[in-house]
This record gives structure tokens, C-alpha cells and sequence, in this order.
């Protein structure tokens, strides 16, 4: 995205160029992707959730989970303009199984993701984190604190999901914009470090 320049002198061209950067959000079902969205979106987000209905009993696993009515069948998607020269593309994914084509379309293109983790289900997260790094896409782990959830030391977040050292991680609240907010800084700046 290239806004046009104050004045018709090329030489300041390149200080109004917007860096406009794909950003996924992934995760299991239920683990807070479609709350974050709307919690950072400066815009209304694009939402695509239906209502749960028997047809899913058997196939969403809903143990471990509280009040949860409506999934993301296809995408969420929102934006978030970090400052006058990066904008955040935030591209939602569904967290079930059967969504894996729609997850891998959108992978493409994509910079990095934010991976976000429910401290109770740590080992839903396993399926995710493979695709992420299957198709090499670096990340970062944001624990999503539900009301209630066991708390974990860093350290033992990063063995139980056997990160490498250079792994960010983070604990935030999806349904705080501040929280979510560092989360996500914390991801960009990993990215930029990566291309020093």
C-alpha cells in the first residue's frame, strides 16, 4: 500500500510508503483467535461465526470449555495500524481439523503468527504449532489467560511445548486491548530481529 506524497518531489517518496504486513492469528478451537481480533481491530472486524449446532457433537470437542456457542467457519479478519508506516493485516484461522485447507490458503503470504495457547489445553496446541512450522512461518506464543486458568511459569511453557530458546512468549487476556496489544508488539519485534 503506497500513499501518495505530500508534494511532487520523488525524494520524499519513500517517506509516505505504508508497510502493510500479513499477520495470522492461529490457534485450537476455542482458544480466543475471534476475541482478539475484535479486541485490536481498529476497524469492525470481518467475522465469519455460526451458531454450534448438534451436527458438530461429535466433532468439536468441547471439554475444557465454557459458554462457547458460535466457531469461525472460514476467517476473522482485522486491522491495526502500529504507526504511520506499519499496518497490521490480523488474519484469523479456524482451530478445527477440518479447516486445514482454509488455513493453509491463508498461510500464504503471511509474515508471521501470533499463536495463541489456553493454559488448560496446552497439548491442543501441538497440531497448530506443526502447520505453523511446516510452512515455515515464524512465531510467537501468546497464553490467553481465561478467568480461572492454572498459571505456568515460562519456563515450563516452553517445556511443555518444546519451543526453541529464541521463541517468544508471552501471557495476555484476548479480551484486553493492552494485553493483546503487547502480545502482538511482542511478535513484531521478533520478526524485525529476524531480518537484521
Amino acid at each position: 500500500m503506497v500513499s501518495k506524497p505530500v508534494s511532487g518531489d520523488a525524494r520524499h517518496l519513500h517517506d509516505n510508503v505504508q508497510i502493510a504486513a500479513k499477520i495470522l492469528v492461529v490457534g485450537h478451537f476455542a482458544v480466543g483467535k475471534t476475541t482478539f481480533i475484535g479486541t485490536l481491530s481498529e476497524i469492525p472486524p470481518l467475522r465469519t461465526e455460526e451458531r454450534m449446532t448438534q451436527a458438530g457433537v461429535d466433532i468439536d470437542d468441547l471439554k475444557g470449555v465454557r459458554g462457547k456457542t458460535t466457531t469461525t467457519v472460514a476467517m476473522d479478519f482485522g486491522r491495526l495500524t502500529l504507526n504511520d508506516r506499519l499496518v497490521l493485516y490480523l488474519f484469523g484461522t479456524p482451530g478445527q481439523q477440518r479447516f486445514v485447507q482454509v488455513w493453509e490458503d491463508m498461510s500464504r503470504g503471511a509474515l508471521g503468527a501470533l499463536v495463541l495457547v489456553d493454559p488448560q489445553r496446552l497439548k491442543e496446541s501441538f497440531a497448530i504449532m506443526d502447520l505453523v512450522e511446516k510452512y515455515g512461518i515464524p512465531y510467537a506464543i501468546a497464553v490467553n489467560n481465561f478467568d480461572g486458568s492454572p498459571t505456568h511459569s515460562e519456563a515450563e511453557l516452553r517445556e511443555a511445548l518444546d519451543l526453541l530458546p529464541e521463541t517468544p512468549v508471552i501471557t495476555c487476556d484476548a479480551r484486553d486491548e493492552k494485553s493483546s496489544a503487547k502480545a502482538l508488539v511482542s511478535l513484531v519485534r521478533y520478526l524485525q530481529s529476524r531480518t537484521r
